[in-house]
């Protein structure tokens, strides 16, 4: 119960099939019925008590069911006190009627209580009504002769009722605990991946578009048809990126191999690098391609951004990638936390992901 209606078709077990762990202890009351069938009483009293432990009976299922198809608990709080009190006047009509066999139906009180609301009010409630139960009992039998000799034994169902259910009320409470838990991280993973996304889809773009506007700026006076083509590129390169940041918000955007080989070699030439990047993304085994994209993406933009590098070679192979140039190099820091998104997606890719320094530059290698 989490305070909104499942469609059917979405509903879990327990909001399925939860009503049957209820409806069938009924058949526990045979035994106050039997008692009220036997009693030394008219027969008319004895058919009017059935018919009211029958009506007990059905107002117990129908009470269950209309509390744990509540939208919430404190609906089912509601709904479990109006059935318990209507079952309550049902059972001590019977036993006016028939004595205190009909008592033995009293147990089924503690069923509704146990899921008459939140776990620690609901273990309050039924923790009082048990002891009122007892209070009862011991009333009307100490008012019986020979009552606790031969009804002594409806002190144990209460009990044991009281013991079983409450353990599964607990169990109840801990599965919701362990749902909610469970949504909460699900939904912090779901904001960590559309960060991440969004972070790897501005900072290639953007990066291109930062190169391509400062030469844009530096031909605008010695080159303006050439200028003007960089900055219609810019436009085309935002209308990307916001296409791009739309779909991934949606989570619909998957990178293409293909189609990074080919920002790649813009974004190197765009700022100055010479480039050596494949052009066939078939050497990659397809069920790594998309992560190697991302790889190759998120490569790319940290050399044009920080590398300074004069030359950058992208290596593909059945089983990874490697992407090497000859710049500056990155600090010891900046390999071991500059590479968040893409270790996290290697490693959920089950691949293993190496930075280290090459020569004068950095050497970027993820295998499976």
């Amino acid at each position: 119960m989490e305070g909104v209606t499942v469609d059917a078709d979405r509903q879990g077990p327990w909001e399925r099939f939860a009503w049957v762990m209820g409806v069938v202890w009924v058949v526990f009351m045979g035994f106050p019925i039997s008692s009220a069938v036997h009693a030394d009483v008219s027969v008319t009293a004895r058919g009017i008590a059935v018919a009211l432990l029958l009506a007990y009976a059905v107002v117990y299922i129908a009470g269950y069911i209309w509390m744990i198809r509540s939208d919430d608990w404190g609906i089912a709080a509601r709904r479990g006190l109006t059935a318990i009190v209507v079952m309550i006047a049902l059972m001590a009509a019977a036993a006016l009627l028939v004595g205190p066999g009909a008592l033995g139906a009293g147990s089924f009180l503690l069923s509704l209580a146990m899921f008459s609301g939140p776990v620690r009010a609901s273990l309050f409630f039924a923790t009082g009504l048990l002891i009122a139960e007892y209070a009862a009992l011991a009333i009307v039998l100490s008012a019986v002769p020979n009552g606790f000799d031969e009804y002594g034994v409806l002190f144990m169902p209460p009990a044991i009722v009281f013991v079983s259910v409450g353990v599964v009320r607990m169990i109840v409470a801990a599965q919701e605990r362990h749902d909610v838990i469970e949504r909460q991280m699900a939904l912090v993973a779901e904001r960590e991946r559309v960060a991440r996304d969004v972070h790897d889809v501005l900072g290639h773009s953007l990066t291109v578009v930062t190169v391509k506007a400062e030469l844009a700026e530096r031909l605008i006076d010695i080159d303006p048809e050439r200028a003007r083509a960089e900055l219609a590129e810019i436009r085309s390169l935002s209308r990307e990126a916001l296409a791009e940041v739309r779909a991934t918000v949606a989570g619909l955007r998957v990178a293409r191999l293909g189609d990074e080989l080919d920002a790649a070699r813009v974004a190197l030439a765009g700022a100055g690098i010479a480039g050596e990047v494949p052009a066939d993304p078939s050497i990659v085994d397809p069920r790594h391609r998309i992560v190697v994209a991302w790889v190759l993406r998120e490569a790319i933009t940290n050399v044009v951004r920080h590398s300074r590098a004069l030359r950058c070679e992208v290596t593909l192979s059945s089983d990874g990638i490697v992407v090497a140039d000859d710049g500056v190099g990155l600090t010891r820091e900046a390999i071991e936390h500059g590479f968040r998104g893409i270790r996290e997606r290697v490693a959920a890719a089950g691949g293993t992901l190496r930075v280290e320094p090459a020569g004068p530059g950095t050497r970027l290698e993820v295998r499976w």
